[in-house]
């Protein structure tokens, strides 16, 4: 695996409210402090810190009883929106640092506006055990990080966050992996849009490499631009239990980083959100390094590259 030097443009997102609870905020904080940037340096890149974007509520959007906090997600939304497209647009490649999901309305959102001006389609590779297809009329809580996959593709337009005009995701270029939690209507509106899921279940009988082969060749044949959206409960709990919304039976160490590997090996990925990490949730800053060490595949560091810690 040979990675080629990238121009990096890290992005904090210091946002909790799409998710119900304290804590993601200090996501960012924490990835820093387990060395994502240098780590990304030490691999050939060139790595600008862009700090925490800072936003106060958007007052002319409304107060929504059944999509939590939306003017503080919008207003994160729309910085996001605008910073990751200067960022992509400049030649850089953006790696937002959240953060809980939310934050993928302005992520994505960003990245679609740029693809449309390539003329290429976007594609979305969601690592996460959750859809996130949810809408305000579906979802149980509320929260908004349930959410962002329907809002980038055009299904959930919580309210005049960004224009309606906008560039969307197709729903069938999203390829949801490691998915193990889904209301059931959201599975509905999964089938009805045509939302690529490669559940657990798939991954045990079909193989990462294989799923990720296959994914990868669609993208390829399309000439897309290729966003990757981490979430850490896409793994095991027992890996990385920093996150508000663990779900048993996730992803292996090994399959992640497989997973990075490939995606390092395919020169596709234009674009990569780390979220909901929770550092008040984490063991010792456990699950920050790993997130750390998958970025470095991502970005090239080889197996026999990996620094081996001292028990």
């Amino acid at each position: 695996m040979q990675a080629h030097p990238r121009s990096i443009t890290l992005i904090g997102a210091e946002l909790e409210e799409g998710s119900g609870r304290r804590g993601a905020a200090m996501g960012p904080a924490a990835l820093r402090i387990a060395g994502v940037d240098q780590t990304l340096i030490d691999l050939g890149h060139d790595v600008l810190d862009a700090g925490d974007v800072n936003v106060v509520p958007a007052r002319d959007l409304p107060n929504h009883p059944k999509a939590h906090n939306l003017r503080i997600i919008g207003a994160f939304t729309r910085a996001l929106e605008a910073g990751v497209y200067e960022a992509a647009a400049a030649g850089r490649f953006p790696l937002i640092l959240g953060g809980d999901h939310s934050l993928s309305m302005g992520t994505v959102s960003g990245m679609a506006r740029y693809a449309s001006h390539k003329g290429r389609p976007l594609f979305v590779l969601w690592l996460d055990a959750h859809s996130d297809f949810n809408t305000p009329s579906t979802s149980p809580s509320g929260n908004i990080h349930g959410m962002p996959v329907a809002y980038f593709c055009g299904q959930a337009e919580l309210a005049d966050i960004l224009p309606r005009d906008r560039p969307l995701v197709d729903p069938r270029n999203v390829f949801q992996v490691g998915i193990r939690s889904v209301d059931a209507p959201e599975r509905e509106l999964i089938a009805e849009h045509g939302v690529n899921v490669y559940d657990m279940r798939w991954l045990d009988e079909q193989g990462v490499a294989a799923t990720m082969r296959h994914i990868l060749g669609v993208i390829t044949a399309a000439n897309g631009l290729l966003h990757v959206s981490l979430d850490v409960d896409f793994l095991d709990p027992d890996i990385a239990p920093g996150v508000g919304t663990t779900v048993p039976g996730g992803a292996t160490f090994r399959e992640a980083h497989l997973i990075m590997e490939m995606l390092c090996d395919s020169g596709l990925v234009s674009s990569l959100d780390l979220v909901e990490l929770n550092p008040f949730l984490d063991d010792r800053g456990k699950s920050a390094r790993i997130l750390v060490e998958l970025t470095a595949s991502l970005f090239g560091r080889r197996i026999f590259d990996r620094p081996t810690r001292a028990a």
